[in-house]
This record gives C-alpha cells, sequence and structure tokens, in this order.
C-alpha cells in the first residue's frame, strides 16, 4: 500500500521560524524537519514548505549541512512543489552575501541576496498579487536585498493601497517564492 503523499515544512527556532498557523491548518499530513541539521527524504513529499525567519544569522550552519541544500536543489529540478516566503527563498538563492563573505545556499534561484549592513533598506506592508488566476495576500518584512538587478516577477505586486511596488515573484518550475509572507490564498 503507498503512502499519503505529505507536507513537509521547514521549521526551526530562527532560521525557518515564521509561518501562520491558518496556512499549517489549510494542510494535510504536515512533517517538519530543520534544514540546519537534517537532510529530508523528499520522495513522498507533494510540497516543500520554506518560510521566512533569518538564515542570515545561521549561515554556517546551513552552509554545513551541503547534503541538505542538494537534496533541495534536486527536488526543484524534478519539478517538486515548493512554496518559499522571504527566509525561504533567501535560503533557495545562489548564495547570501553578508559583512563576513559569501555562503552558498540551495542554487535553485540564480540570485543573490545581500545582508551587508551597508545594503540594509527596510521593505515592509502589505502585500497582494495574483497569479495563475488565484488571489495571494500577506505582508512583506525584511532588511535584506537582491544584490544586482532585482529579478523579473510572474505577477504584479501590490501595496495596502492598491499601488504597484518593486517586490518580486519567482516562479522556477514549480517554485513559488517571494519576499511576501502569504496568509491568504483564495
Amino acid at each position: 500500500m503507498a503512502k499519503a503523499l505529505r507536507t513537509l515544512i521547514a521549521c526551526n527556532d530562527e532560521s525557518f521560524s515564521f509561518i501562520y498557523q491558518e496556512n499549517i491548518d489549510r494542510l494535510e499530513n504536515v512533517s517538519y524537519f530543520d534544514p540546519e541539521c537534517e537532510v529530508p527524504c523528499l520522495d513522498e513529499v507533494s510540497l516543500l514548505y520554506l518560510p521566512g525567519g533569518y538564515p542570515e544569522k545561521h549561515l554556517d550552519a546551513l552552509v554545513g549541512a551541503e547534503a541538505t541544500r542538494r537534496v533541495i536543489k534536486d527536488y526543484a529540478e524534478r519539478g517538486g512543489h515548493i512554496i518559499a516566503e522571504c527566509g525561504g527563498m533567501m535560503y533557495l538563492c545562489d548564495k547570501i552575501v553578508t559583512d563576513e563573505g559569501e555562503f552558498p545556499m540551495c542554487g535553485v534561484l540564480p540570485y543573490v541576496i545581500t545582508a551587508r549592513k551597508s545594503d540594509r533598506k527596510l521593505s515592509l506592508g502589505y502585500r497582494q498579487f495574483t497569479l495563475d488566476g488565484r488571489e495571494y495576500r500577506g505582508h512583506e518584512f525584511h532588511y535584506t536585498q537582491f544584490l544586482g538587478e532585482v529579478p523579473p516577477s510572474a505577477a504584479q505586486v501590490f501595496n495596502a493601497k492598491c499601488e504597484p511596488v518593486p517586490t518580486p515573484v519567482i516562479r522556477y518550475k514549480n517554485v513559488l517564492a517571494s519576499y511576501t509572507h502569504l496568509y491568504h490564498i483564495q
């Protein structure tokens, strides 16, 4: 008898710690893993959820978990479904740059995130966008930025006043990634 597909959520105290309970409640057969110290088995996973947090504060542990990063990249390249919010999106990028150096991440998305103090800029506010006929709402709160040009967006993102904002929504294969922390999907 085949096992039921499941949702796997990255979770720990800080790197991947911000997810709305409503999102967890909408999912079925949920389990968790810590990307800093566990290599997940993604064979029977229907959705990998990488929530927000502060991966830039735990780069040594994330870099040290090379097998985990390889498994996640392979899952994405095979067409696995991933939702990555803020810190989760940063983790999927090529690398994170800080004042201490450059740190390789999963390499699913070909972008570099800067967490250098000189590049810090507050991005804050409610966000909404429509993609493939579905409405997404959430909020954005971060100081990190894309290094270089902002990636092209799969959808125009708007603030609470319905004004366009430059926050990109990145779609790659079955990966949906953004700085937006989602709290409503319709």
